[in-house]
């Protein structure tokens, strides 16, 4: 049994909370006229801390609703989170032994694929917000080109993140 909670404890230790973005979201600030304002006023509605001064501007304004709807909860990571989550509980918790001729023991499998699934989840969700972040930048941007009082937002300057992070952008 205690061969088969080593994974477990691995899964639990690479998946911490403090990888998520939660600690993020409430400690994002902009400055606006030499005052700090919260970007995110809760992790639901991400940049409407900074609604107030985009709305003045349209383009922007469709930059920020962009933003705010594509970093709604998606339902397939969800999903796949908890199938992913089973098999790795039907993995270790299946009782028995591979047949002669299978050389992969179901267990083994179940618990593979299941890593698998929550570890490619992972990496896509993050891959997404990451690339979402573009669609708040470009709000400020486009707020600041016309528009007084400028933002000044970065929104990469405040991560206290010490794991692992992964992106990837790509433009043309």
């Amino acid at each position: 049994m205690t061969k088969r909670l080593i994974p477990l404890f691995i899964i639990c230790t690479l998946f911490r909370p403090s990888f998520s973005f939660a600690d993020e979201t409430c400690g994002r600030t902009a400055v606006i006229n030499y005052q700090e304002v919260l970007v995110d006023t809760s992790s639901t509605t991400k940049g409407e801390g900074l609604r107030f001064y985009i709305d003045k501007d349209e383009i922007a304004k469709k930059y920020l609703d962009q933003y705010q709807e594509k970093s709604k909860i998606n339902w397939y990571n969800a999903t796949l989170g908890t199938i992913g989550t089973g098999l790795i509980l039907a993995g270790l918790f299946r009782s028995g032994r591979p047949s002669k001729s299978n050389s992969f023991a179901r267990t083994e499998i179940l618990f593979a694929s299941g890593a698998s699934i929550l570890i490619l989840n992972y990496l896509v969700a993050r891959t997404i917000e990451y690339n979402n972040e573009y669609l708040l930048q470009r709000s400020v941007q486009e707020y600041n080109k016309r528009n007084l009082p400028k933002i000044y937002f970065s929104p990469f300057k405040n991560k206290k993140e010490t794991g692992i992070n992964a992106g990837v952008i790509k433009e043309f």
